[in-house]
């Protein structure tokens, strides 16, 4: 049986397995456990009652908060995979209650001073990777090996199913749906499925609104919405600009600004289709 006793001044109380290589100006909460052969670098902070599994490897700049669980194998912290980078400290920042599963690799923003970002109550399941400069909201699944290109924004709430490729700068919208081995190089609508390659709009993720609690009222309003940008046979702007004459709330709103910003931001990679 293992045991994990204290070790150091700096490390007081914490439970640390006596193979781990933790840095002496690491700041660890006492209440972490940190388990054989794990190695945390230098510029890292864990919050209280984090696990780190055994192998995983975490360096930094990386702040991670409270109630994390980071499992066997995981790397986070290291150097973006980006020819960009110049050697200016950039950082991981994780929120709390996240699940990041074996093999998972979260890699530093590019340039000084930027972040890759993960908020609360995430869960990335085996060989995830996260690219510089995401930021994943709360809430979201990101399923077994999917591959997140630099710059992309995940919204909360989202799913995305395993074994799919994501293009830089992409950004997907809150309770969307992304269907397992897709090609996903625009931007993902909120509250949609998209499935494919290439990837389409297929239908509203009507699953997931109701299991988010959306009132009747809510979803009749975003199946309006949805009918009109993707199964009228007007063009997809002037549908986006017959929005204004429905009723609105959130969702809608939400759904018009996404998909307003996504075709006339800068940056941004424009909506995915819903014509075949």
């Amino acid at each position: 049986m293992l045991t994990y006793p204290s070790i150091g001044d700096a490390l007081l109380n914490t439970l640390i397995h006596p193979t781990a290589v933790v840095h002496p100006k690491a700041e660890i909460h006492p209440t972490v456990r940190i388990d054989p052969y794990a190695v945390i670098g230098e510029k890292v902070t864990i919050g209280a009652q984090t696990i780190v599994g055994s192998h995983a490897i975490i360096e930094g700049p990386t702040e991670i908060g409270e109630n994390n669980r980071i499992f066997p194998g995981a790397v986070i912290g290291l150097e973006p995979q980006d020819l960009k980078y110049k050697g200016g400290a950039s950082w991981v920042k994780i929120g709390n209650n996240n699940q990041i599963r074996e093999y998972v690799t979260i890699n530093r923003a590019t340039d000084e001073g930027e972040a890759t970002i993960l908020g609360n109550n995430n869960l990335l399941m085996a060989y995830a990777h996260v690219a510089h400069n995401c930021i994943i909201e709360d809430e979201v699944i990101i399923a077994n090996s999917v591959a997140l290109a630099g710059h992309i924004l995940i919204e909360s709430k989202a799913r995305i199913s395993g074994v799919l490729g994501v293009h830089q700068f992409v950004h997907i919208g809150s309770l969307a749906f992304v269907a397992g081995m897709s090609r996903i190089e625009k931007d993902v609508p909120p509250y949609t499925i998209v499935e494919g390659n290439p990837s389409r709009v297929r239908s509203l993720n009507l699953v997931g609104l109701k299991r988010a609690g959306l009132s009747s009222e809510d979803l009749d309003s975003l199946k309006k919405a949805f009918r009109l940008l993707y199964r009228s046979e007007m063009m997809f702007k002037e549908a986006l600009e017959k929005l204004e004459v429905l009723p609105h709330n959130e969702y809608t709103r939400h759904f018009q600004h996404f998909l307003q910003m996504s075709i006339s931001g800068e940056g941004r990679r424009g909506p995915v289709s819903g014509r075949l």
